[in-house]
Order: structure tokens, then C-alpha cells, then sequence
């Protein structure tokens, strides 16, 4: 028997997991379409190239579980593949390093969604634990001109708020936050305010929803029917077209990676403790997207606002944007 899980285009518009067949295979167990997958955080241009060889020899040796999604006719093919549409990003700009030529090599190779800046300053702009949030500079301005011209999304998640405002508004296509939280459920530097959110609505924008814990109300505690309530909490405000998810599932990583992800440009000054995170009670694995859905059916969701928020929201977005 078919379940409506097994129907859904499932969209996770960020996954920072220790990549390999494992992780592949959960995926398949999980039934996601497609995902938002990170392949450079503070990684240079070398280093970066380097991690998307490695990619492209997981594709190569799990071709039976994943393909590399370019459009979202890849992504629906996947569906229909019975497989995983990997859409390769970055959390950060700093693999362009000073050459706006590499955005487009970049794109070449399959990158589709860019976050502007991790946690602290760039050569484009301030991070959300950045002391001053300087905006977007102009050479930032540039950077999201080019990102437009090639079809590239511009991810604001871990972007300070006048940085983030700067862009929202410099973009000439949709903007999105991948994956973040609404502060008027927890204040947290790395959460939007209500302001905020319907601000990146007003310009067209997006919001995926994540469910890393140190962001939730309830913290390592939280359930998968907590997640649904934050969801619909940034759907009430930004309405349910303009929302999907961004789990932010770290899968397999431990301590090491963690502060590699939490110091400044990877190795200085620490940003924040070094949370012990636990996923939500349901939701502990990618394997267990079938629990997001019944969650959102436990809620009382209509099976469309359970579509679009799962993924056709997601592949709208990008069917723009790319």
C-alpha cells in the first residue's frame, strides 16, 4: 500500500552528514528525493575542488542511490529513479576566495546553493556571530550579481542581519535561509526574527526550516511534533509557499568536526560552546523522514500544504533561481 510519504517530493535544503554509503542508504530508507548537500564550509578553492573529486567518485561508486541534481528535471527524475538527487553547496563564499570567475566554474561543476558567509566575516559580508555586522560589501555585491547571472541560490542562514538584509535586497532572484529557526520561539544569534522573516517574504524570498536542536525551544528534549509546531509557526507568518525544510542532520560526525565547524575560519577563535546534540525524538536519522510527514498529518495539515512544505516548494524555488 502506497503511503503519502511514498508520493512526496522530499526536499532537505541542508544535510552536513559524513558522506558515504551509509548515508546514502538512509537516505533511500528515508524515501528523500533530494537534498541540499555541503561540500565546503571554510574550504578554499583547492580544498573545495578537491571535496567535489571525492563527490564525484561517491556518485561513480553509488550510482544505484545517488545522482548529481543540476536542475529540478534531475530531481524529478531521481524521484522517479527510485534514487537521491544530490544538489552539491557550500556554507560559505570563502572557496571563491577573490576571483568572481569561480562562481561560475563552481556552477559548472554542479553547485547550486551558496551560503554568503559562516558564522563570521568574509570578503562578502558579516556572519550572525560577527561583533559588527558590516553588510554587504561591495565586492559582495558583485558576488551575488555573478551568483545571479549563473543561476546559483544565495543562502543567508548563518548571515548577520544587516549582511542579509543587504543582499535580500540586491538580489535580483530569490534569496533564501536554508536552514534556520524564528527567534520569536527562542532568541538565538543563528534565529530570524518575525521581522525578519517576513521580510525575505516580502522580497520573494524563502524559508527552510531546520531542527538543530540548540536552536528549538526545547533543545535537546524536542520531539518531531516540536519541529512540525516550528514549521507552521514560520508558515503562519510567511504563508505555506514560502516554507519548506533544512534539517541540518549531522550524521556521523562527532566532537572534531564540530569545533573544526565552530572556529573561526575553522581553526581560531571559538564561536559558541560545543553543543552535544541530540535530533529531535522521531527524527533521528534520514532514514526517518516517513515520521516528518505523519507528524505533519498528526497536526491537522491538508495533504498540499503537506506537498508543498515536504519539497514542490523547495523545487519551485530552485526551478527559478537556477
Amino acid at each position: 500500500m502506497t503511503t503519502l510519504h511514498d508520493d512526496l517530493i522530499v526536499f532537505d535544503g541542508l544535510i552536513i552528514s559524513d558522506w558515504g554509503r551509509p548515508i546514502f542508504e538512509a537516505m533511500a530508507q528515508g524515501g528523500l528525493t533530494a537534498a541540499n548537500c555541503t561540500c565546503s564550509v571554510w574550504e578554499n578553492f583547492r580544498d573545495t575542488m578537491t571535496a567535489i573529486g571525492a563527490w564525484n567518485a561517491h556518485f561513480r561508486d553509488n550510482a544505484d542511490l545517488i545522482v548529481k541534481a543540476r536542475s529540478v528535471a534531475d530531481i524529478r527524475r531521481a524521484k522517479a529513479e527510485g534514487k537521491t538527487g544530490i544538489v552539491l553547496g557550500f556554507q560559505n563564499t570563502s572557496a571563491f576566495e577573490d576571483r568572481l570567475e569561480f562562481i561560475e566554474l563552481f556552477k559548472e561543476q554542479g553547485i547550486g546553493i551558496v551560503q554568503m558567509t559562516y558564522n563570521t566575516q568574509n570578503l562578502v559580508g558579516s556572519g550572525c556571530y560577527e561583533s559588527t555586522d558590516s553588510g554587504l560589501s561591495d565586492f559582495g555585491n558583485e558576488v551575488v550579481a555573478e551568483m545571479n547571472r549563473v543561476g546559483m541560490l544565495c543562502d543567508l542562514s548563518h548571515v548577520g542581519p544587516k549582511t542579509s538584509e543587504e543582499v535580500i535586497r540586491a538580489s535580483k532572484k530569490p534569496v533564501a535561509y536554508s536552514h534556520c529557526l524564528p527567534a520569536g520561539l527562542k532568541p538565538h544569534p543563528r534565529n530570524k526574527t518575525d521581522e525578519q522573516l517576513r521580510f525575505i517574504a516580502d522580497h520573494d524570498g524563502f524559508v527552510g526550516v531546520t531542527m538543530f536542536p540548540p536552536f528549538l525551544a526545547a533543545g535537546n528534549g524536542a520531539t518531531v511534533d516540536d519541529y512540525v509546531a516550528a514549521i507552521d509557526y514560520i508558515v503562519n507568518l510567511v504563508g505555506e509557499e514560502r516554507v519548506g525544510f533544512g534539517t541540518d542532520f549531522t550524521m556521523g560526525y562527532g566532537a572534531r568536526f564540530f569545533e573544526y565547524l565552530n572556529r573561526d575560519k575553522g581553526y581560531a577563535r571559538q564561536l559558541t560552546e560545543i553543543w552535544e546534540v541530540e535530533f529531535p525524538d522521531g527524527l533521528g536519522s534520514i532514514a526517518d523522514f516517513p515520521n516528518l510527514t505523519a507528524a505533519m498529518e498528526r497536526a491537522g495539515w491538508s495533504d498540499v500544504k503537506i506537498r508543498r512544505v515536504m519539497g514542490e516548494n523547495w523545487l519551485a524555488l530552485l526551478d527559478r533561481v537556477w
